[in-house]
């Protein structure tokens, strides 16, 4: 029997750009979380008698929260739920899950590579039939909903066995709790040569960070492929990471980097995060960037059985480093520059115009799914050295050798005050205009803008998504505020700077007047109170 429950709203349920992070407490709220379920289920379009897919990283308050929306998918006419055992479902995995089951979308309960806890964070994401984000136009009509939602609806049931596979009833609706795991696999090996990845006799480090990927690396890399056991580390997922803060940078995956550095280091280390999205690559004694990862999968993706066919487009996001563009280039095939947010991959993915996507926070993916995929791009690594023969330190030599080399890194100030973090791009903004043909030393302005990205698929615009400044001769620096945390506001500062001769300097001392010019502009120690980032990657 269905049972309305009377309800007010919340005011701060908007989503970001990958749905709604708060702290657990937030959620913990009385009809907090299930407002904003309620809200995803008010505004989806055909849920009547389709399927839902529900998953998480298993963070602290995933099973709660899950059981919660069973019982309300089954009040809103749901056919059925899949769920994976344990509450468990990567991104990727659960965008693979839409997709192959035909399902209307899916709720995934994660707040990606933030921390976890009863004092962290937590999220909830709606994804779209097509596997992926949903767009601004659903996540805008969520946040109008939760303005105005006055009930949400639930059935009286008991909890489920989350950890016990089974096809059950709940309020006349079925539910599937399913290896979260197999189907992800399956796909794996449809796309990469497994055969010569194991016949290559590679050693590894993967590192899941206490986070979701552990049981699909552990399956993957040491059942399928064969590494050591042991070859994947901090394996288990708990809901508070093991008290690490599961961001698959060289802060927060220390210890990799150590082990890589090591005089007897393995050929290849990899992590992943929170939610199996993101990726840190890697090789003995090379660290590779997130915007050199994307460029490198891309020009060797064709040594893949998935990709022997060869690409059709590579996009990144605005603040990822052009690397990728040569590559393009190169191939003759078209490169695409969008805002932050996998949606907008998404749209050009549906319609066949790009192939391989990627954004410089450790983010790469492909068709195959309508997510970033952190194994993924492990696996076509892996791929490509078993192909080649050749080390990462040597693929990466040979890549710069070709087209040069786009010096990268990303300042993060956070939990700046919303305001002074407002005041400063405002500020920006103002200026713009007259920045062009202003010198800080030898760097020449020769354009800025403030971003905005006509979709080529559906010709929807997205404006102010960061502030461009564009040096002569193909260096840069960018400033936007991230909608990726939970309090205050992230201004992240990116720096890049091209060279076709100079391709094995330290990055900190290339990027040093680029820094230096950055803060110039924006005045950003007066605005942020901070004479330094608080995380450089």
């Amino acid at each position: 029997m269905i049972r309305t429950v009377p309800t007010t709203p919340y005011t701060d349920q908007k989503p970001g750009t990958s749905g709604l992070r708060k702290k657990v407490r937030v959620f913990q709220q009385p009809n907090y979380a299930e407002n904003f379920v309620q809200s995803i289920f008010d505004v989806v379009d055909g849920k009547d008698g389709a399927t839902l897919v529900i998953g998480g990283d298993g963070r602290f308050l995933n099973r709660e929260v899950i059981q919660i929306a069973i019982r309300m998918a089954s009040a809103n006419g749901f056919a059925r739920v899949v769920v994976g055992q344990g509450g468990i479902l990567s991104t990727p995995a659960a965008s693979h899950l839409i997709r192959k089951r035909g399902a209307i979308g899916g709720l995934i309960l994660s707040a990606s590579h933030n921390p976890g806890g009863p004092d962290e964070d937590f999220g909830i994401k709606y994804n779209i039939a097509n596997g992926g984000p949903a767009p601004e136009r659903v996540t805008d009509a969520i946040h109008a909903r939760t303005l105005s939602i006055d009930r949400w609806l639930t059935v009286d049931a008991a909890d489920i066995d989350l950890d016990t596979f089974a096809t059950l009833d709940i309020g006349g609706m079925t539910v599937e709790v399913i290896d979260p795991v197999a189907d992800y696999a399956a796909l794996m090996e449809t796309l990469f040569d497994f055969d010569a990845i194991r016949a290559a006799d590679l050693t590894m480090a993967f590192d899941a960070m206490s986070a979701v990927t552990g049981p699909y690396a552990t399956e993957i890399l040491e059942n399928r492929l064969g590494f050591a056991k042991g070859t994947v580390r901090n394996g288990t997922p708990l809901p508070d990471f093991g008290g690490h803060h599961p961001d698959p940078n060289l802060v927060h995956a220390h210890d990799l980097y150590e082990t890589m550095m090591a005089p007897d280091a393995p050929d290849f280390g990899a992590a992943s995060d929170g939610d199996g999205d993101r990726n840190l690559i890697i090789g003995r004694h090379r660290f590779i960037t997130p915007s050199d990862s994307l460029a490198m999968l891309a020009a060797n993706a064709h040594l893949a059985p998935g990709y022997a066919a060869g690409l059709k487009g590579i996009a990144r996001s605005m603040p990822t480093s052009a690397a990728a563009d040569r590559v393009a280039q190169a191939l003759g095939i078209p490169a695409y520059e969008t805002p932050t947010g996998w949606k907008f991959f998404g749209n050009l993915l549906d319609a066949g115009m790009a192939t391989i996507c990627g954004e410089e926070s450790a983010g790469t993916g492909s068709d195959h799914v309508r997510e970033k995929d952190g194994l993924w791009a492990v696996l076509l690594w892996l791929n490509i050295l078993a192909a080649t023969g050749k080390s990462v330190d040597q693929i990466a030599r040979d890549h710069w050798a070709t087209y040069g080399r786009n010096y990268y890194a990303r300042h993060d100030y956070e939990g700046v005050d919303s305001a002074r973090a407002d005041a400063l791009m405002a500020e920006l903004r103002d200026k713009l205009a007259a920045l062009p043909g202003k010198r800080f030393g030898d760097l020449a302005i020769e354009a800025a803008d403030d971003f905005a990205y006509e979709d080529p698929t559906d010709a929807s615009v997205s404006r102010h998504q960061g502030v461009r400044v564009l040096f002569e001769g193909g260096s840069r620096v960018v400033f936007r505020l991230s909608g990726t945390g939970t309090s205050g506001a992230t201004l992240r500062v990116y720096l890049e700077r091209y060279s076709d001769d100079d391709l094995d300097r330290d990055t900190t001392e290339m990027l040093a007047d680029i820094a230096a010019a950055a803060d110039a502009i924006a005045d950003v120690v007066r605005h942020t109170g901070r004479e330094a980032p608080d995380v450089m990657t």
